[in-house]
């Protein structure tokens, strides 16, 4: 804020020193009616905030102009080293840059697991043999399991094909029962008929009748209770095997709800994977472990550069850690050089407008109001003591 201050306290002595003769009118005041005090108090305070505007951007290149002026001249001390000297700081300049690269490489590769991953099996590193024994076992338990089911339901399958054997077959022998029955009924018949209709004997016919009715019907009867005997053997065995099937299904359920759970509390789907998973945190703890050391030296190292640098006197010798190249290659120092002057150039034509063209017009502005209607000039005065008490408190 001291420019605009300057500027005021020049401008008092302009009107200290003022003789009466007034300045040429202005473009920017024609449209002005200056014998309106709102109107002249506006404009006096738009040039007052215009001259603080351009002091603050002034302070603001200031710094920056000041900030790439030192840049330069750190460049011409480490450009003007002795030779010994100079090594050294290059040796050193070049240790912070492969290490540099090396962070860089290890923090844009892909990671062989996320964070996520890493940070889990890094709190369950001593249950990992347990872990992958335990899902082992299950998955192992449950192919077994499985394979139970499935030849127990292919003996189900089995019996019950069976039993529809047995039950057609009970349903033939009664079937061959009552035709039997009917034959040896219509032989009956015609024997008595051949006997009182026709007076001829028939004892032979009866007793081979009764004979071959007998063998007909005792063979059907140990055949109908031989398939009641498997029927009652069939149905046996199928109630035994649903009872180990459920057996088996409970097994069933209660290992498969383990495995679920040992593949929620370790984060995989599978033993394969839990192996993977683990194999993978060995290397990325390795790489990561070679990283922590890489990351030290590479703080040891850029501490010492800072050392180095500041024996030299450079005003600031930490932004030299992020420009080790320039350092070691000379086309690269003169790279960097060229862009500095060209923004100090930019920097120094912004605070030549600022200060002539914006802060200056203003001043002559006001000085010419000033001059021009010398019956204003003391409230005029007054609006500018006023602006720079505000300004400065």
């Amino acid at each position: 804020m001291g420019f605009i201050k300057r500027l005021l306290e020049r401008f008092r002595r302009s009107y200290d020193d003022y003789d009466g003769e007034e300045w040429e009118e202005e473009e920017s005041q024609r449209e002005i009616d200056f014998d309106n005090k709102e109107q002249r108090d506006d404009y006096v305070k738009n040039c007052l905030e215009k001259m603080a505007d351009a002091t603050k951007e002034l302070e603001n290149l200031n710094f920056e102009y000041n900030m790439v002026t030192s840049y330069l001249k750190d460049m011409e001390e480490i450009e003007a080293l002795p030779p010994e000297e100079s090594e050294q700081l290059k040796d050193c300049a070049k240790r912070v840059s492969l290490l540099q690269e090396r962070k860089t490489d290890f923090m844009g590769r892909p990671h062989r697991i996320t964070d996520e991953k890493y940070r889990m099996v890094e709190r369950m590193e001593d249950q990992m043999e347990e872990a992958f024994t335990k899902i082992t076992d299950a998955e192992n338990y449950q192919e077994l399991i499985r394979k139970d089911l499935s030849r127990l339901d292919g003996e189900r399958h089995a019996y019950l094909y069976r039993k529809s054997e047995v039950m057609r077959v009970i349903s033939d022998t009664k079937g061959m029962t009552v035709i039997c029955v009917t034959a040896l009924g219509l032989c009956v018949l015609l024997l008595l008929f051949l006997q009182f209709f026709l007076d001829m004997d028939t004892k032979l016919g009866y007793l081979l009748t009764a004979g071959v009715g007998a063998v007909v019907i005792t063979l059907i009867y140990v055949k109908h209770m031989d398939a009641r005997r498997e029927l009652k053997r069939v149905e046996t065995g199928i109630n035994k095997i649903i009872l180990l099937q459920n057996k088996v299904k409970i097994r069933y359920v209660n290992n498969t709800n383990l495995l679920e759970y040992l593949h929620m509390k370790y984060g995989v789907n599978s033993a394969k994977e839990l192996t993977e998973m683990w194999e993978n945190y060995k290397i990325e703890k390795e790489e990561r472990e070679k990283f922590r050391r890489a990351e030290l030296d590479l703080d040891y190292n850029e501490q010492e550069l800072l050392q180095i640098l500041k024996c030299y006197q450079i005003q600031d010798p930490a932004i030299w850690l992020h420009q080790t190249e320039a350092i070691l290659d000379p086309k690269e120092m003169v790279e960097i050089r060229h862009n500095l002057i060209i923004r100090r150039q930019s920097l120094r034509r912004r605070m030549d407008y600022n200060r002539d063209v914006v802060a200056g017009t203003s001043q002559r502005d006001i000085k010419a109001l000033v001059e021009r209607y010398p019956k204003y000039a003391k409230e005029i005065m007054k609006t500018v003591e006023e602006y720079e008490q505000k300004f400065n408190s």
